[in-house]
């Protein structure tokens, strides 16, 4: 038996509970479904600068501006940018009048899973299907048996979405560069001196078309990713079961740097691979009546423009404030939703492309000195 839900959200992310949030503000229903079992099932990674001019926007939206407030991460935006050498290039205070605040994702989930009905969110419902009925209904499979059907069809679900492909051919391609991901757990007794080259807040060093990239979390852990250009196929030929093994393939590309950058990786307590992909800039469809996409499933971009959680967060407050202007014309809240959403993404996912060649370029270094020290322009 399906059961049917004027407005559902696949997807439990940032971006699906905000869109979820700022319905339920305006006096909407919606149900969301998501993949993992539970709230707990799994840490939500590390920190997220968030930015007035977007994702500090959905929180007004959805009336937890103050809620945020809260949870910044007091510090934060503090920054140091490095050579391999150790050089200190550039380093930044936090003075509180950066405007992009930083936050734990997992704290950031949290508000906002804590903001809606306790039957909002349906656990460990994980789609195996979708497809299109009539009069702009879909039926979503769920892999446990069961189906659903809505008249409102918002896919949220990330980088492989399985609802994407009603709407449009994309699919994800590798850009080239991959991640190595660790943590070192209580930095300041533990590892003392890689604390103290990371400092409060971001992190960055560059160098070779390579670098490290880094965080100092709220829970006093340092979160590190060792980035490199390689092959798609590189993280399959290193065995991620033997820590130490893992990590001797990964400081092999980190040969001659300075001894305190190898240790982000040397001295890690996890060792993770990402592989970093992206759609193409500007994707784009056709309105196809019922369904929509926000945050990764609509514009999946590498991290390099420090975008992705704040556009899923605006477009689900843009989506869902589309939707209360529109009472009863899904097809009109819809059309004005997309109107606004692919030329921004666009625009992100250009910013994005461009950090990226920049970044791991010969000259990744000094563009960045140049980015800091006087403005995006190097002028």
């Amino acid at each position: 038996m399906s059961t049917h839900h004027p407005i559902a959200i696949i997807g439990g992310g940032l971006g699906g509970l905000t869109a979820a949030r700022v319905l339920h503000v305006n006096g909407i229903e919606s149900a969301v479904f998501e993949l993992e079992g539970s709230p707990e099932a799994r840490t939500q990674g590390g920190m997220l600068d968030i930015h007035e001019e977007n994702g500090q926007q959905a929180l007004h939206a959805a009336d937890l501006f103050d809620g945020f407030r809260k949870i910044i991460h007091e510090g934060g935006e503090a920054m140091r940018l490095l050579g391999k050498d150790g050089t200190v290039h550039v380093s930044e205070e936090d003075d509180g009048a950066g405007g992009r605040s930083e936050v734990d994702r997992g704290d950031l989930r949290d508000l906002l899973l804590n903001s809606l009905p306790d039957s909002t969110v349906r656990w460990g419902r994980k789609v195996t299907g979708a497809r299109a009925l009539d009069d702009g209904r879909h039926e979503v499979a769920f892999a446990d048996g069961s189906t659903i059907t809505t008249g409102l069809l918002i896919g949220a679900d990330g980088a492989w979405s399985r609802i994407r492909p009603l709407v449009s051919d994309a699919k994800p391609v590798y850009t080239g560069i991959s991640f190595v991901e660790t943590d070192l757990w209580e930095a300041d007794t533990r590892h003392p001196r890689s604390a103290a080259v990371i400092g409060g807040g971001f992190f960055i060093s560059l160098g070779d078309e390579r670098g490290f990239l880094a965080h100092r979390e709220t829970d006093g852990s340092l979160h590190v990713y060792a980035a490199l250009k390689a092959d798609e196929d590189w993280l399959d030929t290193i065995d991620f079961t033997d820590k130490e093994t893992a990590k001797a393939a990964v400081l092999a590309h980190f040969d001659d740097w300075d001894e305190g950058l190898r240790r982000l990786v040397g001295d890690a307590d996890t060792i993770t691979p990402r592989r970093i992909h992206a759609l193409p800039v500007g994707h784009r469809w056709d309105r196809v009546p019922g369904v929509t996409l926000l945050g990764d499933a609509a514009h999946l971009m590498s991290p390099f423009a420090g975008e992705g959680a704040n556009l899923a967060m605006f477009d689900g407050a843009g989506l869902a404030s589309a939707v209360a202007a529109h009472p009863g014309d899904t097809e009109a809240a819809l059309a004005a939703y997309e109107s606004a959403l692919f030329p921004r993404s666009e625009t992100s996912a250009a910013e994005s492309a461009e950090s990226l060649e920049s970044m791991f370029g010969p000259q990744g270094l000094e563009q960045l000195v140049a980015f800091f020290t006087t403005g995006p322009g190097g002028q």
